[in-house]
Order: structure tokens, then C-alpha cells, then sequence
């Protein structure tokens, strides 16, 4: 693996890193990321609000 391949590799890495991370966060403040058709959460309250 040259360094040309393994930076590359890294900067996905990094890219799904911090997708999975926000995902996360916005799941355990209630957000959803998918609508409310899809929310299991507790964000209900403010998709009937609008």
C-alpha cells in the first residue's frame, strides 16, 4: 500500500467517522434524520407542531 492509497483510506475513514458521530448525536438529542415517518424517536411532538 503506497501513501497515496492509505491517505485516501484514511480521509473515508475519517468522512464515515464523523457521519456515524452525527448520526449518533442527533439521535440521543431526539432528532430525527429520516422525517417523522420514519422516527422512532421523540421528536413527534415537533412534526405535529408544524
Amino acid at each position: 500500500m503506497n501513501f497515496s492509497t492509505f491517505l485516501i483510506l484514511l480521509i473515508i475513514l475519517l468522512l464515515v467517522g464523523f457521519a456515524v458521530r452525527t448520526i449518533y448525536k442527533n439521535k440521543k438529542e431526539g432528532k430525527c434524520c429520516s422525517g417523522c415517518s420514519g422516527c422512532s424517536g421523540n421528536c413527534h411532538k415537533s412534526c405535529r407542531q408544524e
